[in-house]
């Protein structure tokens, strides 16, 4: 995680989209956020809380998983990185098993 975007590292059924595993991501983390706090979307531009855009990266012969992830892992503080990803597993874990 960094001061203004994220990195994520998923594994998912070839039939699925990237796009649409972010769309997914997005729409679900958004609405959570909003439930939680409600003031948060009249301080947002256009009341969205993600942007429109994404990058994906997949594993490839110009990517392999080790690759991807050492990136990932470098990306903002180590310390910080190693706290706020334990807190995201945890907060997606609630969100997914919400109904």
């Amino acid at each position: 995680m960094d001061k203004d975007h994220i990195h994520l590292i998923s594994s998912t059924h070839p039939k699925i989209s990237p796009g649409e595993i972010v769309r997914i991501f997005k729409s679900i983390t958004a609405r959570e956020i909003f439930r939680r706090h409600s003031g948060i979307k009249k301080e947002l531009w256009g009341e969205e809380f993600w942007s429109d855009g994404f990058f994906v990266n997949t594993v490839s012969k110009f990517g392999s998983e080790d690759t991807i992830s050492k990136y990932v892992r470098n990306q903002g503080m180590e310390k910080e990185y190693k706290k706020l990803h334990c807190q995201q597993i945890s907060f997606l874990s609630r969100v997914i098993d919400t109904p």
